[in-house]
């Protein structure tokens, strides 16, 4: 399990200095798809999405709305919350970032031979799993 995590670790690392986007957190990029994933969306149940304390989970997305990559709209349901949900600039922004990382990935797999490659498709169903237990 080390050496999963090890290899894990350094595919995040590699994947993330190839969006060459070092102006945001891990934890911001996340909420940011999160958002995308589920938003509009309340604060709260994004926090819990996040797995993180809400006071955590407003440190992360108000600077995102600063910014313009996400905007607040009041909450239909309940007058004193908030949802929020991607701009248009916080779409183009994680389509981008997600253009730049498969980039990096097809370089990476096309130098792997056919049974290597046969080998990691193989594999996928069974990382979905792993990651899928989070969700």
């Amino acid at each position: 399990m080390v050496r999963l995590r090890l290899v894990v670790a350094r595919l995040h690392r590699q994947l993330a200095q190839a969006s060459d986007r070092q102006d945001f957190t891990f934890a911001q990029l996340s909420a940011l798809a999160r958002i995308e994933a589920h938003g509009p969306i309340r604060l709260g149940e994004l926090a819990a999405r996040e797995r993180v304390a809400a006071p955590s989970m407003t440190r992360t997305v108000t600077p995102l709305v600063a910014s313009g990559l996400v905007t607040r709209l009041p909450d239909p349901e309940d007058g004193r919350s908030a949802l929020v949900e991607l701009s248009p600039e916080g779409v183009e922004l994680l389509a981008e970032i997600r253009q730049r990382r498969s980039e990096v990935l097809a370089r990476r797999t096309a130098e792997l031979d056919a049974r290597e490659r046969a080998v990691l498709l193989e594999a996928l169903p069974v990382l979905e799993r792993l990651v899928a237990f989070d969700e």
